[in-house]
Parts: C-alpha cells; structure tokens; sequence
C-alpha cells in the first residue's frame, strides 16, 4: 500500500517517543552537577523531558549562566549519554511502517541536532531527515516543509506542533503527559504506545482510501 496525495511523511518526536532518553540524560544531570558544583536533581529533571534544555536548567542555574551551562551539557552528552539510551518499544517498527507504506519518516525534535542524529546512528533507526532544535508551535515549520500529514509525539508541546502544523496529532503516552493531558491538549489520536503505532496506520489508510 501507499499513501494517498497530501500524507507523504510521518514525523516523530525523538525523547520518550522514539528513544527512553531517561537513562542518558539522567547520567548527563549527574556529571555536569560533578562538573559545575551545583545540584541538579536528575530524578526530577527527567520526569519533565520535552522542552528545550535551556527550560529545565533554568530551575538549578541563574539566567546568566544558562546559555554557557547548556553548551557544556551538551559538550558532554555523547559520552555520557548516547550509549545508556535505548529505543523505545516498537520505535523500529513505526518507523519500518511508514517506510512500507510508502512514506517517509522524518524526526522534529527539541534536541540539540548533532546528539539527535548520535543516538538515532548508535540505535540503527535511519529516518529520511533529521531536524532538531524546534519545540512545540515552532516543530510546525519542519512539518510543513516535509509535507507531513502525521506527527507522532508524547508531550503535550507536541500536539500543538501538529495542529500548528495543520497535522494529524498522534500522541503516545510513554512521556509526562497521560493520555488525559494529551487527549485535553487535542491530540487526534492516543495511543498507549508505539507497538500500537503500525495497526494504527493501516487502519487510517484504509480508511482513507475508503
């Protein structure tokens, strides 16, 4: 099968959609705490993952440090982090999914680029484009661009990427959001997880060529 006229990419959120980035980033809060001197609660940190970094290290730095403390964590991400991150349940095969249907899969995410494509390199997930620093409203712009019909997220940021974006929203609920804040936030669809993800698309495909 292949998609119709208008759907030709799906993307997908990388943190918590794609990859469980909470083991990676965890260790990361750990070393630059050793590294700055300054606590930073890593149990916490990685309940809230989403927004751009700068978001969470303002609660442990002041304003004038972040830009620079933002640099050094990711200056020391791919050491820390990239190895100790493992893929999601069912990320390779709602990937494989798209790619079988026809589509092509791209990742939109608030990562820092260079450590969005070390972990998707190190896992063997090979979407069709990479692009990163975006959150929320401003994921839009990369939507649009790859013509994306579909976007696959887990926080509530992302759905309202996908709506900017005049995308079907599909949350799933492996991140901080449940799937009541993602459901309130006006996903289109949630789903428990990405295993459900490969079910999912025959059915809208069907659907759509009904």
């Amino acid at each position: 099968m292949a998609f119709t006229t208008g759907f030709p990419t799906v993307g997908f959120d990388l943190d918590m959609t794609l990859i469980d980035s909470r083991p990676g980033i965890h260790a990361c809060y750990v070393a630059l705490s050793e590294r700055t001197g300054v606590y930073v609660d890593a149990d916490l940190a990685v309940t809230r993952l989403g927004p751009p970094l700068e978001q969470e290290l303002r609660n442990w730095f002041p304003e004038g440090e972040v830009a620079g403390v933002a640099d050094l964590y990711r200056e020391m991400y791919p050491a820390v982090a990239v190895a100790a991150t493992p893929a999601m349940a069912g990320a390779r095969e709602a990937v494989d999914a798209v790619r079988g249907a026809g589509g092509r899969a791209v990742v939109v995410t608030a990562k820092y680029e260079p450590n969005a494509k070390l972990h998707l390199a190190h896992l063997g997930l090979e979407p069709d484009a990479v692009i990163g620093d975006l959150w929320a409203e401003a994921k839009a712009v990369a939507l649009r661009e790859y013509g994306a019909g579909v976007y696959v997220g887990d926080h509530v940021g992302d759905v309202r990427g996908a709506r900017a974006a005049g995308a079907l929203s599909v949350a799933v609920a492996t991140g901080p959001c449940d799937a009541g804040e993602l459901r309130g936030a006006g996903a289109d669809v949630v789903l428990e997880d990405l295993t459900r993800f490969p079910e999912w698309l025959s059915d809208y495909l069907a659907a759509s060529r009904a």
